[in-house]
């Protein structure tokens, strides 16, 4: 890799650093490139990215960013995945390829400024993502207005089967 081609790749993660709400380290060794790909694709479904580069390279990206705190994990093969929109899905991702895969590691990971270990990446994958999140907030929001409406009718409703019952009642004492 000659200097310019290091010069465009820092600048490309430098960039990526600088979008991404979130980053999770972890070590590939022993993985194939196929599976690998797999990952890509999980992640890509959960708009966030996996990039490999040399860890100086990635160090000198992350000086200046908020993962700046990530440079000591840059050692060894290491893989970057980036999520763009909220941690959740990409730490998703990451955690269900490592239940099948056992060879990535995960080292750490970086969301608004806060250092997290790999533990606390596959805790941080049991929570909901957030469109899970908005959808139980909606239902919650809905079933409010329902239940007022149901409440409300119940009394007139009430009303109208105790009229009925006298109604019939009378009926029944003049036969």
């Amino acid at each position: 890799m000659n200097r310019e081609s290091k010069v465009l790749k820092v600048n490309e993660l430098k960039d990526t650093f600088t979008r991404a709400k979130f980053a999770a380290v972890a070590d590939y060794q022993g993985l194939k490139v196929t599976e690998l790909e797999k990952l890509r694709i999980s992640l890509r479904e959960q708009n966030a990215q996996l990039q490999i580069a040399k860890n100086t390279l990635l160090r000198i990206a992350a000086k200046d960013t908020e993962y700046e705190g990530l440079q000591q994990d840059f050692t060894g093969t290491t893989v970057v995945a980036f999520g763009f929109e909220e941690p959740v899905g990409p730490a998703k991702a990451l955690a269900e390829f490592n239940k099948e895969f056992a060879k990535l590691q995960l080292r750490a990971a970086m969301f608004e400024g806060k250092r997290m270990s790999g533990e606390q990446i596959i805790a941080l994958s049991k929570l909901p993502s957030k469109h899970q999140l908005l959808g139980q907030l909606c239902g919650v929001l809905a079933a409010v207005p329902t239940k007022l409406v149901r409440t409300l009718n119940a009394a007139p409703s009430n009303l109208v089967y105790a009229l009925q019952a006298i109604k019939e009642q009378k009926e029944q004492q003049e036969n």
